[in-house]
């Protein structure tokens, strides 16, 4: 690929995950500052740097790019932020790509974190009736483990998967992210210790179902150009595509109530959903297919997820998931490892976070250095999210 899409991935850091009680500035900074070291630049080397917010701590939150900046001390950077649910990563990343592809900026610095409350994500902003997370929340009882739940039912009544299935996603990703030491949850569990784990939204239970966290992800990059005078050679990887779609009709995301449900699984006829759409973005652009993929990182809110987004991604046809995940395809050492860093299974939802944290795993692996979960000889990566109110989220990882 030309050097006309791509961006260097310089640095790669992380806070690592847990309920630390700290504020998430400090999980940011931190993570930038690994980035950094990573990179082998300092602060003053950035030029544009790029927040990705959490509405949930305060006024600052709101404008990460400005509080991240203000934290490492102020040197003139340009800053943004950027807010989209648990997407809001990936549109921190196609911010600071876009300025470097634009000549607006040769180092970027995308930041993200997140200090989250016990229990269920809250709407915010007190009694706000135009905003359909309150309404779902308020007229119909439906927090998000419930809609993960109906997501589950559904994939149970189309395609016959089972308990059974729901636990083996559960335990891979546990065996995944034993090895990761930015992972909040490090111990192997058995299909026995998931199926008898409490029930939290029928099918789901409380194993199944990804937590709340805190964390931080940080990410250096560079113009092309900008990374050979650096580094004296080509860069060891590159983002080569990113994608933040918006839904089309009639596969469009129902907003009121937001259940976050792709309309295309009504709807007869050769229809793409949303989320397939996401990621097809990404392969179109980065002129590959889901054949030439190594491994993945998809947005696994419930176990059950993570096996429709096998299919979104083009690992395998609808309704053919199980199969793929009993034959070891999506663990490591098969086919397509996928969430080799253990998922939101093994860290929780830090959500500004999370897409940038996909992109680090994704850059670890392809530069071997992700030590007990090695995809080896790893080329091209690509990462899976959604944020509420359409907001796609895909990132095409090259090396």
């Amino acid at each position: 690929m030309s050097d006309d899409k791509r961006v260097a991935v310089l640095g790669a850091g992380m806070h690592p995950w847990g309920k630390w009680g700290r504020s998430f500035v400090e999980y940011g900074v931190h993570a930038a500052r690994e980035a950094l070291a990573d990179a082998d630049l300092s602060w003053p080397d950035v030029q544009f740097v790029s927040g990705a917010d959490t509405i949930r701590n305060g006024y600052p939150g709101f404008i990460a790019g400005a509080t991240f900046a203000q934290a490492l001390g102020w040197t003139g950077a340009k800053v943004a932020s950027s807010y989209a649910a648990c997407a809001s990563g990936a549109s921190a990343i196609a911010n600071a790509r876009a300025q470097i592809l634009a000549g607006l900026c040769d180092v970027a610095l995308v930041v993200g974190a997140d200090t989250t409350p016990k229990g269920f994500f809250a709407p915010v902003g007190g009694e706000r009736r135009d905003d359909p997370d309150w309404l779902r929340f308020h007229l119909l009882g439906a927090t998000n483990p419930t809609y993960f739940a109906l997501y589950a039912r559904r994939r149970m009544d189309r395609f016959g998967a089972t308990d059974e299935d729901f636990a083996q996603v559960k335990v891979k990703n546990s065996r995944h992210g034993a090895a990761n030491p930015n992972a909040r949850y490090r111990d192997v569990v058995t299909a026995e210790q998931v199926l008898a784990s409490p029930m939290v939204a029928d099918p789901l239970r409380l194993l199944e179902i990804c937590a709340t966290s805190d964390g931080g992800a940080a990410l250096v990059l560079s113009s092309m150009e900008f990374a050979r005078r650096h580094a004296g050679a080509e860069p060891a990887v590159t983002i080569a595509a990113v994608s933040t779609v918006t839904p089309r009709f009639p596969n469009r995301v129902i907003e009121m109530p937001n259940f976050s449900t792709d309309s295309a699984a009504a709807v007869t006829g050769d229809i793409e959903g949303f989320r397939p759409s996401i990621v097809r973005a990404v392969y179109e652009e980065a002129g590959i297919g889901p054949d030439d993929v190594d491994l993945a990182e998809v947005y696994d809110l419930s176990a059950a997820l993570e096996l429709d987004w096998y299919e979104d991604i083009g690992l395998c046809g609808e309704g053919e998931a199980e199969k793929l995940l009993a034959d070891g395809v999506t663990s490591l050492g098969g086919r397509v490892p996928v969430n080799p860093s253990g998922g939101l299974s093994s860290f929780g939802e830090a959500i500004p976070a999370q897409a940038i944290a996909q992109v680090c795993e994704a850059v670890w692996q392809l530069r071997g250095q992700a030590a007990g979960r090695q995809v080896e000889g790893a080329r091209v990566a690509v990462t899976a999210n959604q944020g509420l109110f359409g907001h796609g989220s895909s990132v095409l990882v090259t090396r």
